[in-house]
């Protein structure tokens, strides 16, 4: 009976934000990061990090988002290049993104697999 109950609370006011892939301090959904990578790094970086050969023959310089590679980056160092931009072909996006979505793309890009 309490189990009917429950469900019947989650299915009128929803499902609880940490239930959903929310962290519990109700920071950043785990979708957000996916979709601010697509949105804003998926084009140069491709889908898994790993930018398309097209793409490396354009900017040759653009890194693959390996796990070698960003080894020796800490999260910051990751937001730093997100806010700032880096060389002419990154362009900053510390106006278009907050502190906060640009922490959860930093460890969304450092669990991508190329």
């Amino acid at each position: 009976m309490r189990l009917l109950f429950v469900l019947a609370a989650l299915a009128c006011f929803g499902v609880p934000a940490f239930a959903q892939g929310a962290s519990l301090t109700g920071s950043e959904s785990t979708a957000e990061p996916k979709a601010l990578y697509e949105a804003h790094c998926q084009k140069c970086h491709g889908p898994a990090g790993a930018p398309s050969a097209a793409m490396k023959r354009l900017l040759p310089e653009l890194p693959a988002l390996s796990p070698a590679f960003l080894a020796n980056r800490s999260d910051s160092a990751i937001v730093a290049v997100l806010k700032n931009g880096k060389g002419k072909n990154m362009k900053p996006f510390g106006d278009r993104l907050t502190e906060a979505q640009m922490q959860a793309l930093a460890k969304y890009i450092r669990n991508l697999a190329p």
